[in-house]
């Protein structure tokens, strides 16, 4: 993705700031102009930050840009809302990778345009931390 393009994008994807429609209440993420129904009365919608992991791959040959991340997990979400998500898992054990289990939204890295170029932040996905009381 261009920085240009990145750079004026940055708040709707580090804020998971979506859209739904008005119409018929599709939400969109990342947002769109008009929905598939045909309605272009949308409005912004906060999504979720919490939802359970229904699908997930591994990509083992990776764009460029990720290269040196490979393999890595990517998997869809099921936010609360219902709404469903395609993103970057990350914290997470091979072997603990289920579907299934609760995942929370992260801020994370997810490029560089070279070794001294601009970093690229975004929302990743991982397994839900519990927290333990202590007695």
């Amino acid at each position: 993705m261009s920085v240009p393009r990145y750079w004026a994008e940055r708040i709707t994807r580090y804020r998971m700031i979506g859209n739904k429609c008005k119409k018929c209440g599709t939400v969109y993420y990342p947002p769109k102009f008009s929905c598939n129904c045909g309605s272009k009365d949308m409005e912004q919608y906060q999504l979720p930050r919490k939802g359970i992991l229904i699908n997930y791959s591994w990509i083992y040959t990776a764009p460029q840009e990720h290269k040196k991340n490979e393999p890595y997990p990517i998997g869809i979400i099921q936010l609360t809302d219902g709404t469903k998500i395609l993103a970057q898992i990350t914290d997470v054990e091979p072997e603990k990778l289920k579907i299934g289990i609760e995942m929370e939204a992260v801020f994370r890295k997810i490029t560089e345009d070279g070794d001294k170029g601009l970093i690229q932040y975004g929302i990743k996905f991982r397994p839900v931390i519990k927290q333990t009381k202590n007695t």
